[in-house]
């Protein structure tokens, strides 16, 4: 991959062009026994083909994903998709192999023209996608300068959790996935962008989190291997050692205010986080705005007690628990401990201190 000049982020985005580079897709076509080369497709609609207004549906699949059921589930699923999808589009499927790899992947397909990077698996897969749509704080655009349309996200989902999905009414059903690619419908949706103590900002799509539930996260992300149940591992683990933290928040640029005994403090793009948690419930991707919501002084019993009001959304009106709505928002621990936890996503992005920017519109999704 070519080098490009690092820039200053700020809470912008900008234009970035990226060398082109041979993509490295497996392109299925429902009439082809094997999967040619994508160069080979797209020199056959330059010379006015039928084929001219085939689609590049970039499919990353994560086969290790909800315990090897995402990659099982994929080979089911491919014979559908290939009928459903075949005649109109280039079906180019991409495993990923290890951490960060689809964001490679993402990064290759937008600027080789995909018509979209379709994510297959969970929040965490969809997390690394939608920061291939970004490189050095800038989005990564078609190196083709007379492209004329942008690279759309999809998903269909099969994590374990899929909390993102929630936002939209959407259920872990890949064939009503693939509806929605076939229609093709396409909104554009806001983006979070953190910053902190490196140059390299860092982006997702669905609830960032700091303190216990980001902890919590750390650990539940290592017990993955149960299904949903390793939430629950993760927050008794969360609580060991846990002790609520002052915290100094800086909201849109204005002053700096101090929050007493935190416990957690969540912003929400979407609403959904923890395997079905309505964390934020008044989030919407659609609004340019985050939602804030920030638990104070709560004890394990609180949770225990309360544990149905954050489920259901219900939790705004409990004692203790505040929502703002913010375009921005910056964080600091009082202490200087340095072992306040940062998550995003549900991945770990290490300590306080952070900042957090809302991207408006910076993404087409197929919905």
């Amino acid at each position: 991959m070519g080098s490009i000049n690092q820039i200053a982020l700020g809470c912008g985005i900008a234009t970035v062009r990226l060398p082109m580079a041979k993509p490295s897709w497996a392109v299925v076509r429902a009439e082809l026994p094997k999967a040619p080369d994508l160069y080979a497709e797209r020199s056959v609609s330059r010379s006015g083909s039928s084929s001219s207004h085939r689609r590049d549906l970039v499919f990353v699949v994560n086969p290790s994903g909800a315990n090897g059921r995402t990659g099982k589930e994929w080979k089911k699923l491919l014979p559908y998709l290939r009928s459903r999808l075949g005649a109109d589009c280039n079906i180019c499927e991409s495993l990923t192999s290890g951490p960060s790899h689809a964001i490679d992947i993402t990064r290759e397909a937008i600027r080789e023209g995909a018509d979209a990077v379709i994510v297959v698996g969970g929040d965490g897969t969809l997390h690394e996608v939608v920061n291939g749509f970004f490189w050095a704080g800038k989005p990564v655009t078609n190196y083709d300068r007379e492209a004329t349309h942008s690279t759309a996200l999809g998903l269909i989902p099969l994590g374990t959790g899929s909390d993102f999905a929630r936002s939209f009414g959407w259920k872990n059903n890949p064939y009503e996935a693939i509806e929605r690619m076939a229609k093709g419908q396409r909104s554009r949706i806001d983006v979070g962008v953190i910053s902190g103590e490196t140059d390299e900002p860092h982006y997702f799509i669905n609830v960032a989190d700091i303190h216990l539930s980001a902890k919590a996260g750390y650990h539940a992300s290592k017990y993955k291997r149960f299904g949903n149940l390793c939430y629950v591992i993760g927050a008794l683990k969360g609580f060991i050692g846990h002790r609520n933290q002052d915290l100094k928040i800086k909201v849109n640029e204005g002053e700096w205010e101090v929050y007493p005994q935190v416990t957690a403090l969540c912003i929400g793009n979407a609403k959904y986080f923890g395997g079905g948690m309505k964390i934020t419930p008044n989030a919407d991707p659609q609004n340019g705005k985050f939602e804030v919501v920030i638990l104070q002084d709560f004890k394990w019993y609180d949770f225990v007690l309360k544990l149905h009001k954050l489920y259901n959304g219900t939790h705004l009106s409990v004692e203790n628990v505040s929502s703002r709505s913010v375009h921005s928002i910056e964080v600091e621990e009082i202490s200087g401990s340095g072992s306040i936890y940062v998550q995003s996503d549900g991945e770990h992005l290490g300590f306080l201190p952070r900042k957090f920017c809302i991207l408006p519109s910076a993404v087409e999704m197929i919905c």
